[in-house]
């Protein structure tokens, strides 16, 4: 048996047509050709391919067969991909990034997050996202190594050559604990009381926050590198800590977690900005994207 042909992206095109106007003469008026050529195309890709792909002899309309109908699947697969290539390429003769590698702070609100990739997703669909989240200075080595062409951090960055940056607001930390914690019981704590107690703090493995206590006033500490089981152990009571408001507001609403009443703690605005290498500015997507972010902080 005859191995099937390679049909041509026209061949496809045209036997798309058809599908879509339901007959020949429908396809030839959406394509601007003759009908007797899309008959002709038709044929020809029936004759490459080694199979029927309509119908013609019990209904006046073309009717896919069987294998029409799985071959309509792969020609729609395939002009869907045809179709993005193009899509890119115009993008790419327009200065458009093909991808960009985003890290993001653990601290920045999942709300802005998600306001921002629906909008940038609507915005720039052929642009390829990959996206990273880290704790503290994580983000600026990632920039800084060219694993991520944009990056949004925290404000412990500052003296350090060879980056750009742009104030895109803050988000409030608030010191917490579970309602049973010996701190949440008592208010206003006296100074000094968060000494006596665990405090859980984020930390990360970048060498930009070694040697740095950011916010920390207890003796006695556990260190952590996932904001998500600081949140985990701050509700089931084991020890306390600062967090992002955002993320345990509805914590407090419930009482799952308490604010603490601490003279010595009381919370302090986590600055956020979008940093990138000087060397590699942003493009056109890029710059669209830390536009967004700066905008929800107006």
């Amino acid at each position: 048996m005859a191995e099937p042909g390679t049909p041509t992206f026209d061949q496809l095109a045209v036997f798309l047509a058809v599908v879509e106007t339901g007959s020949f003469a429908g396809a030839a008026r959406k394509l601007g050709r003759a009908t007797s050529v899309i008959s002709y195309s038709i044929a020809n890709l029936e004759a490459q391919l080694g199979v029927s792909l309509f119908d013609r002899d019990t209904t006046k309309k073309p009717r896919l067969t069987d294998a029409g109908r799985t071959v309509l699947g792969e020609a729609r697969s395939l002009a869907n991909g045809v179709h993005a290539l193009r899509a890119k390429v115009k993008g790419l003769l327009h200065g458009l990034e093909p991808e960009i590698h985003l890290a993001l702070d653990v601290m920045l609100p999942a709300a802005r997050v998600v306001d921002a990739l629906k909008a940038f997703n609507e915005a720039f669909p052929t642009v390829t996202l990959r996206l990273y989240v880290e704790a503290l200075g994580a983000v600026t080595q990632m920039v800084l190594n060219r694993q991520a062409s944009i990056g949004v951090s925290g404000p412990l960055d500052f003296g350090l050559d060879g980056l750009e940056r742009i104030g895109i607001g803050a988000v409030e930390l608030v010191p917490v604990a579970a309602p049973g914690h010996p701190l949440a019981r008592e208010a206003p704590n006296p100074p000094g009381a968060g000494r006596d107690h665990v405090q859980l703090v984020l930390t990360d493995r970048s060498p930009f926050t070694e040697g740095m206590d950011l916010g920390v006033i207890g003796t006695r500490t556990w260190r952590l590198a996932d904001l998500g089981a600081k949140h985990t152990l701050l509700r089931e009571g084991i020890g306390w800590g600062n967090m992002p408001l955002p993320l345990v507001q509805e914590d407090l609403d419930s009482g799952r977690l308490v604010k603490l009443d601490m003279p010595d703690a009381q919370g302090a605005p986590y600055a956020l900005q979008a940093i990138y290498r000087s060397d590699t500015p942003p493009g056109p997507a890029g710059a669209w994207l830390i536009a967004r972010f700066e905008n929800q902080a107006k």
